[in-house]
Order: structure tokens, then sequence, then C-alpha cells
């Protein structure tokens, strides 16, 4: 069963999350994950051929996410939704399992909105929601969902720090479970 996760990354840290999302995923047996970077879909030409929005249309679940920025998506994210107006019209994505992460660089950010945005985006074309439905542990930079999110997952990078040493573990180990939540989700959705 495949579980496609489409994400925009501006600087590295949300390609960390991604990967974080993917590895859980991956780590289900029985689950295809593909990463799919929306700097790797064609805004034009054929969707039903280009490998990438192949592995859109081929999925039981589509994680989507993008860094918070300006209180929403980012702009490229926002294009790459905008590309799936077709795909909308004919209902193409419908019934499928979707879910949704974000990062920034403060602890809020206004991520709930970034999410909701996506959330909004996933029930257009029909598609059913996924939560994050991780427990939060408490704060601090080792906690699982220490910043509380039940609408998907939420991590926070350090602005002034690589994406190779933030977001911290604990936005790792909760991307990690996340990933392996949804791919669950989408074995139990696909079997019936």
């Amino acid at each position: 069963m495949k579980l496609a996760i489409v994400y925009h990354s501006k600087f590295g840290h949300t390609k960390v999350v991604a990967e974080c999302i993917h590895a859980g995923a991956a780590g289900v047996e029985g689950i295809d994950a593909v990463l799919v970077p929306t700097s790797d879909l064609p805004a034009h030409g054929d969707h039903e051929k280009d490998a990438g929005w192949k592995h859109l249309h081929e999925a039981t679940a589509i994680i989507f996410g993008c860094p918070t920025f300006m209180g929403t998506v980012t702009a490229d994210f926002k294009q790459f939704m905008d590309h799936t107006g077709g795909i909308w019209h004919r209902q193409g994505w419908r019934d499928k399992l979707a879910a949704g992460f974000t990062n920034s660089a403060s602890l809020s950010g206004d991520k709930l909105h970034c999410l909701d945005a996506i959330m909004t985006f996933a029930c257009q074309h029909s598609m059913v929601w996924v939560s994050q439905g991780i427990f939060p542990s408490g704060s601090g930079d080792t906690r699982i969902n220490r910043i509380g999110s039940w609408t998907g997952m939420m991590a926070q990078s350090d602005g002034d720090k690589g994406p190779d040493l933030t977001p911290p573990v604990g936005d790792r180990d909760t991307a990690r479970l996340f990933g392996a939540r949804i791919a669950k989700a989408a074995l139990r959705w696909g079997r019936g």
C-alpha cells in the first residue's frame, strides 16, 4: 500500500521532518512510503504520467507538509495546492486519507492556522483527515508532541541553527510516530 508525503522545505528543516515521517511510515510492514518534494511536481504537463504526481494518485494516504510562513502555508506549497484544480474537479483524491504537518522557527508561529489551511485543502478534495493522535508528554526538546498539537504534526526549528541541529529530537521522534500512525491507518482504510 502506498503512502505519499508531499512537502515544501525552504531551508531544509521541514525536509528533516518529512524524512522522519517517511522513516516512521516506511517502518510499518506493508507500506511503500515515498517522499515527494513539491519542487519535483511540474505545474504543467500530464499529471497522470509524471512520476511525482503518479505517486500521489496511487497513494492510499497523502501526508501534506510545509513550513508555516506568515501564519499560513508557503507560496510554493500554495502553488502546489493550486495546481491540483483539475484533480479536485474530477474528485481524483476522494476518500484517500490525508494528514498534515508543519514547522516554524517559533513555538507558535500560528502553526495551527497553517494546518487548518492544509486540512481545508484536503477536505476540498473530499479526503478523510487523520489527526496526530499522539498525547502530549510535556515541554522540553526531548518530549513527544511537546507543542501539544492534535490537528496534525507540529515541529519547531530554531531559525539560527541548521537542519542538522534542529528540529530537536522530540519533534523528530514525534514525526516518526506520526508517520507510523498514518501508515497503520492507511492499512486499515485500504483493507476495508
